[in-house]
């Protein structure tokens, strides 16, 4: 079978596909991905699952009646780029983006293929969607974390490190150009400053910078860079003794010392029923934009011990997954 091909309509808007030819007997459908992070790592191969998951539960299966074509930045700006041109050549039916750097990515090549994003902080003031209730557009999905999480992210780190009194946000402006919306509630809790970096180097120097005062800590902001290198990242806050909080639950298995942010699985769970009401016919423009319902806390003891830290008891009854 031949891919659809989208039809221009007068005035330049895109027609969406109708409903009767997204039932089309036998018809394959095709979606593209683009996902921040290298297809070998783990997480990544559990985001997929998830996706995977969610459209087979809506009737959607692979090699069946849909056709996935994945690209992988993994942590590379260049690459992304690259890689959403890529995708939308090949004229998919819809696009899920993972993160706003892929977002803003595949926004530059298309206002006409749907868009479906996933763990992107402030669509609205990125300027992705009109709003939350009504995209408007090409592009509707689900966020991942509202601005005030930056004072959560800050008591959990006194409950380790009780005399913190400092704290670097650390995210490449590239790919966080919403950094600084951090800044006012993590403020509320210590001093704060925002610490960008954008390259191995950079990370390197930011961390002797930051261990310079004995009372400082690190704030790893939700990003396609911080994401891509925290295995460096991580290794320099052991290094300095730094203690450190970060916005996902592989960060902590990376040997983080604890992260607290959404359930990123369950979010690529459900981006499968945006998917799965598009190639059924309707717009992401009338698709109003979800947020996350599952947080998740993990705790990792032997990094705490590592640093000196003692991780309370009752913190420890809190969190979802303790790492020994």
């Amino acid at each position: 079978m031949r891919r659809r091909e989208f039809i221009t309509l007068a005035g330049g808007a895109a027609a969406w596909p109708l409903a009767a030819r997204a039932q089309q007997a036998g018809r394959v459908r095709r979606i593209g991905l683009l996902m921040t992070m290298a297809e070998t790592e783990p997480e990544a191969q559990a985001r997929l699952t998830s996706f995977r998951a969610g459209l087979q539960q809506l009737g959607w299966t692979e090699g069946h009646n849909i056709k996935i074509d994945y690209r992988f930045a993994a942590g590379d700006p260049d690459r992304l780029r690259s890689s959403a041109m890529e995708l939308v050549r090949l004229a998919p039916d819809a696009i899920l983006a993972n993160g706003t750097a892929i977002l803003s990515a595949l926004k530059r090549e298309t206002q006409n293929i749907p868009i479906v994003f996933v763990l992107v902080p402030d669509p609205v003031g990125d300027g992705f969607v009109d709003s939350l209730a009504r995209p408007g557009g090409n592009v509707t999905g689900l966020t991942n974390f509202e601005f005030p999480m930056g004072g959560k992210w800050v008591e959990l780190l006194k409950e380790i490190a009780p005399r913190l009194s400092q704290v670097a946000l650390v995210f490449n402006p590239e790919t966080a150009p919403y950094a600084r919306k951090f800044l006012q509630s993590v403020a509320q809790g210590a001093e704060a400053t925002l610490l960008p970096v954008r390259s191995d180097a950079e990370i390197e120097r930011a961390a002797e910078t930051v261990a310079s005062n004995s009372n400082s800590g690190l704030i790893i902001l939700p990003d396609l860079f911080t994401s891509g290198h925290r295995e460096l990242i991580v290794a320099q806050a052991e290094r300095y003794r730094l203690p450190a909080i970060y916005p996902f639950r592989f960060f902590a298995r990376s040997g983080g010392l604890l992260s607290y942010g959404v359930d990123t699985l369950d979010l690529f769970r459900r981006s499968a029923s945006f998917v799965d009401r598009i190639l059924k016919g309707e717009k992401p423009s009338d698709l109003p934009v979800e947020a996350p319902i599952k947080f998740e806390l993990v705790i990792n003891l032997k990094t705490a011990r590592a640093l000196g830290l003692d991780v309370p008891l009752q913190l420890q009854q809190r969190a979802d997954e303790v790492i020994e």
